[in-house]
C-alpha cells in the first residue's frame, strides 16, 4: 500500500509542460516564505528595536544602570551618543548609550540572544 502512494507521488507533484500553471500559483511559495520571515524575524526584530530606542531616549541624569559588560554606575552626564556614567567616587566613564541594557534591579531591556 505505501510503494503505491509513494509511486505516484512523484507523478502528482510534477507538472506536464502542457499544463497552463499560472504565474501566480508559482509566484505563491515565494510570498509565503517572505510572509513567514516577515512575521517571525522582522517584526519582532523591529518591535525590540522600538523597545530599545524608546528605552535610551528616556535615560536622565541620576538613573541607575547596568551596561552590557556588567558595569554597574550612576548616570552624571547624557550626550547625544555617549553618557558619563559614575561607577565609584571619583571615577568617572564615558560609554556609547547602546552599551546601557538596563536598569539596576530590573531585567535587561534587551535580554541576552546569544545563550541558548
Amino acid at each position: 500500500m505505501t510503494t503505491m502512494i509513494f509511486s505516484t507521488l512523484p507523478v502528482v507533484a510534477m507538472a506536464t509542460p502542457d499544463q497552463n500553471v499560472s504565474p501566480w500559483v508559482q509566484f505563491l511559495p515565494f510570498v509565503l516564505i517572505i510572509a513567514i520571515f516577515y512575521f517571525v524575524i522582522l517584526l519582532p526584530m523591529k518591535r525590540r528595536q522600538k523597545k530599545v530606542q524608546t528605552f535610551l531616549e528616556a535615560l536622565k541624569v541620576g538613573d541607575r544602570i547596568v551596561t552590557s559588560s556588567g558595569i554597574y554606575g550612576t548616570i552624571s552626564k547624557i550626550q547625544d551618543r555617549s553618557v558619563k556614567v559614575k561607577i565609584a567616587d571619583n571615577v568617572t566613564i564615558e560609554l556609547s548609550k547602546a552599551a546601557i541594557v538596563g536598569y539596576q534591579g530590573q531585567d535587561p531591556v534587551v535580554p541576552d540572544t546569544t545563550q541558548a
